[in-house]
């Protein structure tokens, strides 16, 4: 049945990163199933054309993207709370969406004012606070650390269901904060492989050609491109410093580094380490360009040190059908498996290596690149992104109105009354799932 979902999304929802991405494309993929979609997000952001975004109330004062943490964030998601309640009530859901830990803290406080008729999923994109220590707005042998893993369980615990985008969130799910194993359900990263997808006809190709021209790509470099947030987590530095060191080792190599922020200071890097006449910074690439950017690309890196978060950009670099190289790390084994080719973790030099050799290999790149496509295709579509929401709404709403029901009766005559889902059923306790449910690895 179609549902009506209410997402809570604390950012600055539409702009250009993997967090937001895996967000629009959730929505379109819901859309297409007949569901109806409202996501609530901050006063900043793009509008998307067919998405029913509701924005918070204005913050004149504070303007601009909000990338990773920020002490902004506090009010921004009170004046995001007021508005998520407000739209709830006129709206009516069927189901709270709930994106990062801010999300589900305002979806668990909707579901109680709405006294259990909405159950909430929880889409978990990494560890609030490994990445608050990952952007250096937390210090992990500061005084609020703890209180902020404290925090950080306590949110955990709040949602019917957790959705994570790799098997590794999930495993520290459980394993760090105790989670029952049957309520967190892993949907990977997926992508659009109809328009993410390599650039062969002629008329492609020359797109690809022109771009590179305008990038001024000197004719016959082989191209290494990353796309997404530029920064110390995200591996920038150790990519820069590996391009340092095939400076001399590789001279057919060309770099572009897209993303943002920190452009200017990451040019400013690159020209004080004379790679200025290899290394480009195009800044911050529209979603809807970036298929033809990637086009020019020869290997594709990811150098990411969260341990943590997903890696979208993988996705992308996959379904375009680019062999790539990244840290070893296990959100990037689970995407790529046998067909990626992985660097020692946090090693600039292993990087290089690795790059050099993929480069030297015409022979791996093809193989990989057609290896890597098809895995995209059959394993990471958004049409089975969807079928799994959908499952995962019936399984959060099924079991949630079960364990209200319980309550329910409950305070009704706890001395008495048991409540089950039909005569032959056991007693279900609030903590645990019904019998005869999918499968946790959706």
């Amino acid at each position: 049945m179609p549902y009506k979902v209410l997402m809570v999304a604390p950012t600055s929802f539409f702009y250009d990163n993997g967090c937001h991405v895996r967000i629009l494309e959730e929505i379109r993929a819901l859309q297409e199933g007949g569901h109806q979609v409202t996501v609530c997000t901050y006063h900043m952001g793009n509008n998307i054309d067919g998405v029913d975004v509701q924005r918070s109330f204005d913050v004149p004062w504070k303007r601009g993207v909000q990338v990773g943490s920020s002490r902004h964030k506090i009010y921004f998601d009170a004046v995001l709370a007021l508005k998520t309640f407000q739209v709830a009530l006129r709206q009516k859901p069927d189901i709270i969406h709930a994106h990062l830990h801010e999300g589900a803290l305002i979806g668990g406080i909707l579901k109680l004012l709405k006294f259990g008729r909405m159950p909430l999923v929880f889409d978990f994109q990494g560890s609030m606070t490994s990445e608050m220590v990952d952007h250096h707005f937390l210090n992990p042998e500061g005084f609020f650390y703890k209180p902020a893993v404290k925090l950080e369980n306590f949110i955990n615990h709040i949602p019917d269901l957790i959705i994570t985008s790799t098997y590794n969130s999930a495993n520290i799910l459980k394993n760090k904060f105790g989670i029952n194993p049957e309520q967190v359900i892993t949907l990977t990263d997926r992508v659009n492989s109809n328009i993410f997808k390599p650039y062969t006809s002629p008329e492609e190709r020359e797109i690809s050609e022109q771009t590179r021209r305008e990038l001024n790509i000197p004719p016959g470099k082989k191209v290494v491109i990353y796309l997404g947030v530029l920064a110390p987590y995200q591996g920038t530095d150790h990519l820069l410093e590996a391009a340092t060191l095939l400076k001399h080792e590789a001279a057919d190599l060309h770099f572009v580094i897209m993303g943002y922020p920190g452009v200017d200071s990451y040019r400013e890097l690159a020209n004080y380490l004379g790679l200025g006449d290899r290394v480009i910074f195009p800044g911050r690439i529209p979603y809807q360009e970036a298929a033809r950017m990637l086009s020019i690309g020869d290997i594709a890196v990811a150098p990411k040190m969260s341990a943590t978060e997903g890696a979208g950009k993988i996705t992308n670099y996959m379904a375009m059908g680019i062999p790539t190289v990244a840290f070893d790390t296990p959100v990037s084994r689970e995407l790529m498996g046998e067909d990626g080719i992985y660097a020692k973790y946090g090693d600039a030099r292993s990087l290089a290596n690795n790059i050099k050799m993929l480069a030297q290999n015409e022979g791996l790149r093809q193989s990989l690149s057609q290896k890597l496509r098809a895995r995209a295709i059959t394993e990471m579509s958004w049409k089975q992104g969807c079928e799994q929401l959908e499952g995962i709404y019936d399984r959060a709403i099924s079991r949630y109105r079960k364990n209200v029901g319980q309550i329910t009766l409950s305070s009704e005559n706890s001395s008495k009354l048991n409540f089950s889902a039909d005569s032959s059923s056991e007693p279900i306790s609030g903590k645990m799932l019904e019998r005869g449910e999918a499968s946790t690895s959706l």
